[in-house]
């Protein structure tokens, strides 16, 4: 069941890390209101009940932007690394790492896990 829910989540990393930015800023943004003494910035006209936990709302917010461009920066690096290794023709360039290559491919949608076994099939690599 974990592995399925796994994979359903990294099938579309993209999409959610765009999902918790959005969120995460909405939430920033509630708290930051909360937090400034006065609420000159309460232009969603929030009740007090909710701005009291202004502090909480702001820790929430931090993290879910952090985790949500986390997630967007480790895609995009993985993304590129394994599309600028597949470029190369060489099959001793590829073997070098190949295991690096895995480990990637591990953490990245499907399509890119085909993509790497057509270059091993292309270059007769097991």
């Amino acid at each position: 069941m974990a592995g399925k829910i796994t994979g359903f989540f990294r099938e579309f990393v993209l999409i959610f890390s765009i999902i918790l930015i959005i969120v995460g800023v909405f939430i920033l943004l509630i708290g930051i209101t909360g937090v400034v003494e006065g609420n000159p910035m309460n232009f969603l006209n929030l009740s007090n009940d909710v701005l009291n936990w202004g502090l909480y709302f702001l820790i929430l917010g931090f993290i879910l932007l952090g985790t949500g461009i986390w997630y967007i920066y480790s895609f995009n690096k993985n993304r590129k690394f394994l599309l600028d290794e597949l470029k190369t023709n060489k099959r001793s360039e590829l073997l070098k790492m190949h295991t690096e290559l895995k480990n990637v491919v591990k953490h990245l949608p499907s399509k890119y896990r085909k993509m790497l076994k057509d270059k091993e099939q292309e270059l007769s690599i097991k």
